[in-house]
């Protein structure tokens, strides 16, 4: 059964990483989140039923996003795989059983890390933390 399901998900959550219009850094996170997301919400379901699957989702879907994302994006990816991937897993549990629920968890997983981290990075622009490796060394015209 898991040999079926796995390659499904797999596909879904390639589908959801090339539908995101995204930069590099933004792909990776996906990419990440999803993986995350559908191995964890495996893992999960075969250990504790359904409510194993929206844990490990959630687990899965924040540690994948943790992996690929670098120091400015890295908490938003967190809680955005960890908050997709719970929640696609729950959704896709309710609409299309244990299967459902590993797409859910890729897709979720995938799309919440890459708008974690964007979400992220913009925030350390508009802050002023990402001036490069000259920051603090402006010249000032008085």
């Amino acid at each position: 059964m898991l040999k079926r399901i796995f390659p499904m998900a797999v596909i879904a959550a390639l589908a959801a990483t090339t539908s995101l219009t995204a930069s590099a850094g933004d792909m990776n996170n996906a990419l990440g989140g999803a993986l995350g997301g559908v191995a964890g919400a495996a893992v999960g379901g075969a250990l504790g039923g359904s409510t194993g699957a929206v844990v490990g989702g959630a687990v899965g879907g924040g540690a994948g996003g943790a992996m690929t994302s670098n120091r400015h994006e890295r908490t938003g990816a967190i809680i955005g795989g960890a908050l997709g991937g719970g929640a696609g897993t729950a959704a896709g549990n309710a609409m299309g059983g244990r299967s459902g629920g590993l797409i859910g968890a890729a897709v979720g997983g995938g799309a919440g890390a890459a708008l974690g981290g964007n979400m992220s990075r913009s925030s350390a622009y508009d802050d002023g933390h990402y001036r490069g490796k000259h920051r603090g060394h402006r010249k000032h015209h008085h």
